[in-house]
């Protein structure tokens, strides 16, 4: 048996494309995760710092809890999308290195 550069470089890349969607997919299932079964656990608490008693301070912490729920949001839209992105970019990698592997040794 001869070493093949050829069937290397397709072996290579189709481990890279199967790694690729490996790691979308584990994101994917953790942002799932994060948004139905475990909904506490990326919420962040702050320290404020005690300002008088009055009108101020109830709109301070609104407008801070408000934030940190739209930060919340982009933060997630931000995952899901790198998510999916890498299972866009690694399924077809994939799946066209590894169909060529199995042309291949059909040939043979």
């Amino acid at each position: 048996m001869s070493i093949n550069i050829r069937l290397i470089y397709l072996y290579l890349f189709s481990f890279v494309g199967l790694l690729v969607v490996v790691i979308g997919s584990v994101q994917l299932v953790n942002l799932g995760m994060k948004v139905f079964v475990f909904p506490q656990s990326d919420r962040y608490e702050y320290a404020v710092p005690m300002m008088p008693e009055g009108e101020n301070q109830k709109t301070d912490m609104k407008q801070m809890q408000e934030q940190a729920a739209r930060e919340q949001k982009r933060n997630r839209q931000r995952d899901l999308s790198n998510s999916l992105a890498m299972i866009v970019v690694g399924l077809p990698l994939y799946l066209y290195h590894w169909k060529t592997i199995q042309r291949e040794n059909k040939k043979r």
